[in-house]
């Protein structure tokens, strides 16, 4: 397992950049536009670090965040997302997203805090995750 990402989502870039560049030093490594969703990923690292980073999310249309709404998860590379999200069902956890494409899958720890499960790599997609719904919020 790798840690990737820790996301929170931002309601001004530049003011945003400002602070995580020009004042904590991190430097943007790349930037996603998403039409269709409306948003805009921005990632940034410390200077020569090779570990985890900050995505910062940006939804273009505006919401307020309350309730720690701001603060939106953290992501893993794994091996076999599969296998990882069987085990953790057999141990009760609930699969909120679950890895219908055999690439991306979410679960919530005890407190509510929402972790993304990212496959390293390609999974085709596969029974009895291709079909299973999506449960709660993720």
């Amino acid at each position: 397992m790798q840690y990737l990402h820790t996301m929170v989502r931002v309601t001004d870039i530049e003011e945003s950049l400002r602070f995580y560049c020009e004042g904590l030093g991190l430097e943007e490594v790349r930037r996603t536009e998403n039409e269709k969703g409306r948003y805009t990923l921005i990632f940034l690292r410390a200077p020569g670090d090779t570990g985890g980073e900050v995505e910062l999310t940006y939804n273009w249309d505006p919401e307020t965040y309350t309730g720690g709404r701001n603060f939106g998860h953290l992501a893993y590379r794994v091996k076999d997302i599969y296998g990882l999200c069987q085990h953790l069902m057999d141990m009760g956890v609930t699969i909120n997203r679950p890895p219908r494409d055999g690439h991306m899958a979410f679960v919530r720890s005890p407190d509510g805090i929402s972790v993304e499960l990212i496959q390293d790599g390609h999974l085709p997609p596969q029974e009895p995750w291709a079909s299973m719904p999506n449960t709660g919020a993720w």
